[in-house]
């Protein structure tokens, strides 16, 4: 069966663009590309003594049940070479599981919807693109309505080098 899911993805180190690029690519092991949303060059978040970060959302489908996708996901993440640091560092790649269909999962390991998604606007300006009518199962509020109550100043379309 296969599942629709949002994942977001982050990086400010090294060839950004090319680091979200090489992790797209590296999800079509085990995901089917839908939709992206444009790519957007946003303020660090959190800790804010880093360069400045590339977000993107993908939306995809996938047939791997969402504890999976998420070892999936974290063993890109240590192909391409991210290390941890400090909380909300600078990462090389960040790829997280925003909405996975209709699901409310509250696991150890991973929460569905993401918890902080309707905090943070780096994600919510890209995923408002692609899926602006799609409503949070946790909180009932379309992505629209959730975008229009953060702070959306310096999100910028990326331009480029």
């Amino acid at each position: 069966m296969n599942h629709l899911v949002f994942i977001a993805l982050g990086t400010n180190m090294g060839d950004r663009k090319t680091n979200l690029q090489a992790a797209i690519t590296a999800m079509r092991a085990a995901v089917t590309v839908l939709d992206r949303s444009p790519v957007y060059e946003t303020p660090p978040w959190g800790y804010e003594q880093q360069p400045e970060f590339l977000n993107q959302v993908i939306k995809v489908h996938t047939e791997l049940d969402p504890l999976n996708l998420l070892t999936f996901l974290k063993s890109i993440e240590s192909q391409m070479g991210r290390q941890k640091t400090i909380r909300y560092g600078p990462r090389l790649i960040d790829l997280d599981i925003l909405l996975y269909d209709e699901l409310i999962l509250n696991n150890p390991n991973l929460v569905v919807p993401h918890p902080r998604l309707a905090e943070r606007a780096f994600v919510l300006v890209p995923l408002a693109d692609l899926a602006p009518d799609l409503c949070h199962p946790v909180l009932g509020q379309t992505i629209q309505a959730l975008k229009e109550h953060v702070d959306t100043s310096g999100i910028i379309p990326y331009k480029g080098p």
